[in-house]
């Protein structure tokens, strides 16, 4: 009877779902923290605080020389956001970069996007098309340049498995790759991020809210050095500086992070996923 028993539930354990999350519990933890997607798809006030109750209507605009575009409206509204699109198509312009019109979505870090498991993948849209309707038209995109050709991201072209799901450093790297870090601290020249010659040494420049022009490192922001370097990086902080400074954006000497630094959502990140996120930073080829 007790082998049976024991049997019954080998099996039992077996069928049961890799994942003890909802598709849309798992979405919602993933858009609201570590793919920080309001920080850039929710508008923000005066002070750059983000307003909750347009939350994923339209947010930042990106003028750059070359193109101006407005992070647009993801909720379902039918005529102003994507309550029209389907689910193939959500995929893939989260997935390549491409919107329903066929129009390549500037901003959009695809290139990290494409190492989203099926699971999270669809977690994701179940959890965006739940959000409440918003009505709200963003500017159209005016391209005035053509873009240079963006180099691949290494960690967004593999495919993540269970293992590497219960492996410490790649989880971090999944979570990493999704959550797109490298996309801001990346060395940013001539148009695009330098992934194999400057991954993690930052140094990119972005605008301050309400600063108009050009951003410089006067006016805006510099994104700090993230490899294993224990001069310019931050291979000399320990595990607890490392975690306040994502999920409260204090640095080791104490100062405070400013805007893109999305500290509001990564505040609500897992203990264990910040964890990993932090062992696999452990593993970043230092860069000075």
């Amino acid at each position: 009877m007790i082998k049976a028993a024991v049997a019954a539930f080998s099996v039992l354990a077996w069928l049961m779902p890799l994942h003890a999350e909802t598709l849309l519990a798992r979405g919602d933890y993933l858009v609201n923290t570590v793919m920080a997607c309001g920080n850039c798809h929710t508008p923000k006030d005066a002070s750059g605080q983000p307003i909750m109750n347009r939350s994923f209507s339209g947010g930042l605009t990106f003028d750059t020389p070359a193109f101006k575009v407005t992070a647009p409206n993801i909720t379902p509204d039918r005529e102003t956001g994507i309550g029209d699109w389907s689910a193939d198509e959500i995929k893939t312009a989260l997935t390549t970069g491409v919107s329903q019109n066929g129009r390549h979505l500037m901003v959009m870090p695809a290139y990290f996007y494409k190492a989203l498991t099926p699971f999270d993948l669809n977690a994701i849209v179940t959890y965006i098309r739940s959000v409440p309707p918003v009505r709200n038209a963003v500017p159209t995109p005016d391209y005035r340049a053509s873009i240079p050709p963006q180099e691949p991201y290494p960690d967004a072209a593999k495919s993540y498995t269970d293992a590497d799901m219960k492996n410490p450093v790649e989880h971090g790297r999944y979570l990493a790759t999704i959550g797109h870090c490298m996309e801001c601290h990346t060395t940013f020249e001539r148009g695009t991020l330098q992934f194999s010659k400057g991954l993690g040494r930052g140094g990119r420049i972005f605008a301050l809210p309400g600063v108009k022009g050009p951003p410089t490192p006067e006016n805006g922001v510099v994104t700090p050095n993230i490899t294993s370097s224990k001069t310019a990086g931050i291979g000399d902080w320990s595990d607890v500086e490392i975690a306040r400074a994502i999920t409260q954006g204090i640095a080791k000497d104490g100062h405070h992070f400013r805007p893109p630094m999305a500290v509001k959502w990564y505040a609500k990140m897992r203990e264990s996923d910040v964890r990993d996120i932090i062992a696999w930073l452990r593993t970043v080829p230092p860069l000075d």
